[in-house]
This record gives C-alpha cells, sequence and structure tokens, in this order.
C-alpha cells in the first residue's frame, strides 16, 4: 500500500532534512547556557519528576543537567522508545542505574516507570508560536496527550529557529521554548 504524503508532511520533511543537514556541533558554551537556563526554570516549577532525554549526536546533551537534577533531590525519567506506533515509556534514572540501547540510537535506563511532572521535549526545529518539528517518528505526538497535567518544555540551539512551521492536527503546540540564547513564553491564544 502507497502512503501519500500531505503537502504539510512534505513541507516539515523538507524542513527537517534542512535543519538537521545545516546542524553544528553544539559547543561546550552553548550547551551549559541552555542547561542553566532549563535549571532555573526547573528550580522554579519545583516538579519531582522530570523527563529528560539522552542525547542522540549532534543534540544538546542534558546529561550534566540530569546528574545535577538528581543531586537536588529531583527525580529524572528518560523516554524508552517503544516499536513505532506507541508512547514513549519514561523510566526512572540515577547514576547507579544501568543504562539500555534502544531503537533508532537511542539509551534509555532499566529503571521503573514514572509519570513526569515536566516533560523536556527534544526539538529538531521551533517557531515562536509554540510550534516544534521532531525526528518524524511520531512518538511525542502520542506521549505529549497522555500527560496533560505535565508541564511541557521544548529545548534546542537558537540557530533551530524556523518562522512558522507547518502543523496539522496531531502536533501540540509548547508553552515554553529554551534555547542557549533565551527562553520563548508562548502566549496562549
Amino acid at each position: 500500500m502507497v502512503t501519500s504524503l500531505s503537502s504539510s508532511d512534505q513541507d516539515k520533511a523538507t524542513i527537517r532534512r534542512e535543519v538537521l543537514a545545516s546542524r553544528r556541533t553544539v559547543t561546550p558554551r552553548q550547551n551549559r547556557q541552555l542547561s542553566s537556563s532549563l535549571l532555573g526554570l526547573i528550580h522554579h516549577l519545583r516538579p519531582t519528576v522530570v523527563a529528560a532525554v539522552w542525547p542522540l549526536p549532534g543534540e544538546v546533551d542534558l546529561r550534566p543537567f540530569c546528574k545535577h537534577l538528581v543531586r537536588a533531590g529531583y527525580q529524572v525519567v528518560l523516554p524508552e522508545t517503544p516499536p513505532k506506533g506507541n508512547p514513549l515509556i519514561f523510566r526512572q534514572w540515577r547514576e547507579d542505574i544501568p543504562m539500555r540501547k534502544g531503537r533508532f540510537g537511542t539509551s534509555h535506563p532499566i529503571g521503573g516507570k514514572k509519570i513526569p511532572d515536566v516533560i523536556l521535549v527534544p526539538l529538531v526545529a521551533f517557531d515562536r508560536q509554540g510550534g516544534r518539528l521532531g525526528y518524524g517518528g511520531g512518538y511525542y505526538d502520542r506521549t505529549l496527550p497522555l500527560y496533560p497535567n505535565a508541564t511541557l518544555i521544548g529545548y534546542g540551539l537558537a540557530s533551530q529557529e524556523r518562522a512558522n512551521l507547518p502543523m496539522d492536527e496531531y502536533d501540540r503546540r509548547l508553552p515554553v521554548i529554551v534555547t542557549d540564547r533565551e527562553i520563548i513564553h508562548i502566549a496562549e491564544e
């Protein structure tokens, strides 16, 4: 069966390719600046459980951020990527919990399942209206509606910003996006 792509899907694929092709190595300074802003937001929100992400090559490295959160008394969970079509599973992480290789080059802890109060959403691209573009697997699109009470925070480099990303009915706008240069609070429509 041949599946045709909508013009929105084709636009997203084109933007995704362009952003990923132009992506540069994240500098230590960019990583520190973004992590520092995220820490400030987390300390302000005071959640119990924070969902972060173990980095893929070329992404912001939240590992030092995760270690800091655990030492400060927060619980950190990382996503397990299940077979396509399923939502992410958030598993508790600490430095003493072993990691397991996952799908698509990801890694996740073998810790117990937890429900996050804050979900940090990695971005391939974003816009100033809270639009986000991920890797195209739809994992966060399927996962975020399952946690309606969680605070959502997108994160990525300022260079990943694009104007007016195409959005469809499955896409969920993010209320806050943190970059290496600023924290963007999206006004509710």
